[in-house]
């Protein structure tokens, strides 16, 4: 295990270094022209674990730079596939049966080969066509170890990773959440039987079956769907689809998996999405986005609040919805957000983006020291692929004009659907009961501040760091003053000539001369470093 781990270590940091980043360990000088390209290709030649790390880094803007983001978009799961006998056994470790006792037909070539599985075609004994899911063999231990190395990586590297490429610790977590959704395929089908409840009642969405009997933590049969990717367009113009319906379809869709269910397709890409049957059919549900019911109600106040141009009420949202990682500028956030709004709403809302406006609101938060939470990072990243998918299906589509109108029908009696009318009778009683005392409090406050009992409480931040610097500064001017005072009192020794000698010169006055000049330097030294000379 130590060996292999050693091994691996080190042609990691081979491929690395051959690509221009040694600096992550040795150096900061670097090619920053070429990191972006030369970091897609270390990661290509270090195999199918770094090429998932790409993927899923390729997906947060907010750690990597944007050319990291594009170049790292490129990277493809197009990766050699394994050997049949591998694959079977990684099967036969499921089930206890080999592929040839479980399915009357299957493909040794894969349909598709990825990072973490591959897909082959397949038939059951019952004449069913399905597809089959299998993990390469060992996956799960070779990311742990590829993860490992990287941890060590961090601890060695000389640099601050936050001035360099990424913020380590973000992005690693990242990595760990999404592997470990990605690596439990009973997960992925838990997935895809909730999405296919909460969509029952959508004509027009489809989610294959899953053989529960074939299915299991590392191996995932479902129904074969005989379709095309939903961007083909030779595909739909062969059979006169409305595209404009199409992608109207698609947009209502992904604002009703998120603002209405909680609960949505975090992959969304063409090769996810299918048309069957004249119905737009999701497959792979490894990551997916769960929104809880306060946050889908601040998301809807976040886009009314847009469109109305309301800055109170974004900036509101936004320390809502924010996680806080220091002090926060309320007015510095309010000038930010009226900024943007100004400059990126001031014509109509035609043709305006809704992924670049949250990514906007995003970046005004995290410049004012807020944070937003996974889930949210994840929803940016699918509205993103979803918007894209629809300009592409029909350009004259204005995915915004479809988003407002849907929640404002959906916020309409979102109030009313969610009221106990116990609890209004409690607020309402209360209410009135407070209101009641309102007079009486009033005459309290004022004779408290005629008659000189009124306190106010004032908060100062950080106040400790400027008693601090305050300290710094009068303990420098005691040490100097003192320093002063002995060299004086050692120019008087040395002057009337007493005490032990050295070479006739008085010892003591040499001894405090020495002493305090070498204190004296300490102190400019430490001015000097503090800034403040």
């Amino acid at each position: 295990m130590q060996n292999r781990y050693s091994k691996r270590f080190k042609e990691i940091m081979k491929v690395l270094a051959k690509y221009g980043f040694k600096f992550l360990v040795y150096t900061k000088n670097h090619n920053k022209e070429k990191s972006p390209e030369n970091l897609r290709r270390a990661f290509e030649e270090l195999g199918p674990t770094f090429i998932k790390i790409g993927q899923i880094l390729s997906s947060r803007p907010d750690i990597l730079p944007s050319q990291y983001i594009e170049e790292l978009s490129k990277l493809q799961d197009d990766v050699l596939p394994e050997k049949h006998e591998n694959i079977n056994k990684v099967f036969f470790d499921e089930f206890r049966k080999n592929i040839e006792d479980c399915f009357l037909s299957f493909e040794k070539i894969p349909l598709a080969s990825g990072s973490i599985a591959q897909v082959h075609n397949a038939t059951l004994k019952d004449g069913k066509n399905v597809i089959v899911k299998i993990q390469r063999p060992d996956i799960k231990e070779k990311m742990e170890t590829d993860i490992y190395i990287l941890y060590r990586i961090i601890k060695l590297t000389k640099i601050k990773f936050k001035e360099a490429l990424i913020d380590p610790e973000e992005a690693l977590d990242e990595l760990l959440f999404s592997t470990k959704q990605e690596l439990d395929f009973n997960l992925e089908a838990k997935n895809m039987l909730k999405f296919k409840k909460l969509n029952k009642n959508v004509s027009f969405c489809y989610v294959p079956y899953v053989v529960n009997e074939l299915s299991g933590t590392k191996v995932l049969t479902m129904e074969k769907i005989h379709g095309f990717k939903i961007n083909n367009m030779e595909k739909l113009e062969e059979g006169n689809y409305d595209l404009q319906d199409i992608g109207e379809k698609l947009a209502l869709s992904f604002f009703k998996q998120v603002f209405t269910d909680g609960f949505f397709h975090a992959d969304p890409h063409p090769g996810n999405l299918m048309i069957c049957n004249k119905k737009i059919c999701f497959l792979d549900f490894g990551i997916v986005g769960t929104i809880s019911p306060r946050l889908k109600l601040l998301l809807n106040e976040a886009i009314m609040s847009i469109v109305s141009k309301d800055t109170d009420k974004l900036v509101s949202v936004i320390i809502s919805i924010g996680i806080k990682k220091g002090l926060i500028n309320r007015n510095n956030l309010y000038e930010d957000v009226e900024l943007f709004l100004v400059n990126y709403l001031s014509t109509s809302l035609k043709n305006i983006k809704i992924s670049v406006l949250l990514t906007e609101i995003f970046k005004c938060a995290k410049n004012n020291n807020i944070t937003l939470p996974k889930n949210l990072i994840l929803l940016v990243k699918s509205l993103i692929i979803v918007e894209g998918l629809v300009t592409e299906i029909s350009p004259e589509i204005d995915i915004l004009d479809i988003a407002v109108p849907f929640v404002k029908s959906s916020n309409k009696f979102y109030y009313f659907d969610h009221m106990d009318l116990e609890n209004v009778f409690i607020n309402s009683y209360n209410f009135t009961k407070n209101l009641s005392k309102l007079p009486i409090k009033t005459v309290e406050l004022i004779d408290c501040i005629l008659s000189g009992r009124a306190k106010i409480q004032l908060k100062f931040n950080k106040i400790d760091d400027s008693i601090n610097q305050l300290n710094k500064m009068v303990n420098r001017l005691s040490i100097s003053l003192i320093t002063c005072s002995i060299i004086i009192s050692s120019s008087l020794i040395l002057n009337f000539n007493i005490g032990p000698k050295f070479y006739n010169v008085p010892l003591i006055g040499i001894i405090n001369f020495i002493f305090f000049i070498f204190i004296g330097i300490i102190l400019i030294i430490s001015i000097i470093r503090s800034g403040r000379l």
